[in-house]
């Protein structure tokens, strides 16, 4: 946990799902740019009053100070509106539920949506957290655009690492005329005027691919992509590894894939096995869409899935799932660990019955065999190519 001081007091936040040795906080200097901006502005602050949206706020710190404000201009008695949050991130909203509980404040002090989700009707200030994915940035901003008009406050923000030109074209081309700030703290703003009558284009998300002959089951079957889901445009090699050696499996059995992304994998097991219950797991609501789209054109309306956005396996009931197939991440945000992977291990254990086996599809380099042997006793390595490995772990 960490504290961010604001105008609008201090705040006490955290990450989720919370570690206390993790060295990243849940805010940035972008985020307290930001802040500043609304407070401070030229010719007087922002007027929050209306209808506020907050887009990729990461971990809820920019939701939860805005609350803050909220709080104070209900017991002044002011009319506002709540802010509206939407995330990709099942995660990032867990967080912000998490740091306004922290903070005293009501859990329906922010509206939360997702990606998913269609905006509020009218926005008055558009607050965006840059994304990493400029794919993602794009789609939200084509969805974000019919719901804008000439007098709403857009401002954008994020590291200089984030922010390029491209990014200021995107918001160019799709809002209207944009510049961007000095940068503060190795931060910047993006200040955008909206243009109603701009011709913009359609929304080029979701997009499709159509796999490789030489993946098994799958080869051939076409996938879906929302943006800023991994392997937009071409089948990633690891998953092609992975697909490859996937094994004929028959008999009624629970398959999760774990990480869903685009939804190849679990597509792949429940074609091989038409008998199976296949659980597509994501923390991102756009991978979530991509992978039921997925499923939808290739498995035939009598084929049945579930998908759950989620922290991995946590609240999955244990020892029920017969295979579990991930190709787990090693970066969340601007951090790079092996936390999330070492999570998924660690649930894939407990979710499996006993004889239950994880599938891992990993970079050489990182050493999941290692982290494997220490959790389940044993490791076998399957299949391999000079950059990827898969693995194949039994609980006992």
């Amino acid at each position: 946990m960490d504290r961010m001081t604001t105008a609008r007091g201090d705040l006490d936040l955290a990450r989720f799902p919370e570690d206390p040795r993790d060295p990243l906080r849940a805010w940035d200097a972008a985020d307290a740019y930001l802040l500043r901006h609304l407070d401070e502005r030229e010719g007087g602050p922002v007027d929050l009053s209306g209808s506020l949206v907050v887009v990729g706020d990461r971990w809820g710190a920019l939701s939860t100070a805005l609350s803050t404000s909220l709080a104070t201009a209900l017991a002044a008695q002011r009319p506002v509106h709540r802010p509206t949050q939407i995330s990709d991130s099942f995660l990032g909203q867990q967080a912000t539920r998490a740091n306004l509980e922290r903070n005293g404040l009501d859990a329906d002090a922010v509206r939360l949506r997702t990606t998913r989700d269609a905006p509020p009707d009218r926005i008055d200030v558009l607050l965006v957290r840059v994304p990493k994915s400029l794919a993602l940035l794009e789609d939200q901003l084509h969805r974000l655009a019919p719901h804008v008009h000439e007098d709403t406050v857009i401002v954008g923000a994020g590291m200089v690492t984030e922010i390029h030109t491209s990014t200021l074209k995107l918001f160019e081309r799709v809002l209207g005329p944009t510049r961007t700030s000095l940068a503060v703290r190795k931060a910047r703003l993006i200040f955008c005027s909206p243009d109603p009558g701009l011709s913009r284009g359609a929304n080029p998300w979701p997009r499709s691919y159509a796999l490789p002959a030489d993946v098994g089951v799958v080869s051939g079957l076409t996938v879906v992509n929302h943006a800023g889901v991994f392997s937009a445009e071409r089948l990633d090699a690891g998953t092609r590894l992975l697909l490859r050696a996937l094994p004929a499996r028959t008999g009624a059995e629970h398959v999760v894939d774990l990480g869903c992304g685009n939804g190849v994998i679990g597509l792949a097991a429940a074609l091989s096995n038409r008998e199976a219950e296949v659980t597509f797991i994501d923390e991102s609501y756009q991978a979530l869409a991509s992978a039921e789209a997925t499923f939808r054109a290739n498995a035939g309306e009598e084929a049945v899935a579930s998908f759950v956005a989620a922290d991995g396996l946590s609240g999955f009931p244990p020892g029920t799932a017969d295979l579990v197939l991930n190709n787990p991440p090693f970066h969340t945000h601007r951090g790079r660990t092996d936390a999330t992977a070492w999570r998924m291990f660690n649930g894939s254990r407990a979710a499996l019955r006993r004889g239950g086996e994880l599938w891992v599809v990993g970079n050489r380099h990182l050493g999941y065999h290692v982290k494997l042997r220490r959790l389940f006793g044993n490791c076998a390595v399957v299949a391999s190519d000079p950059k990827f490995v898969v693995l194949r772990a039994v609980k006992r």
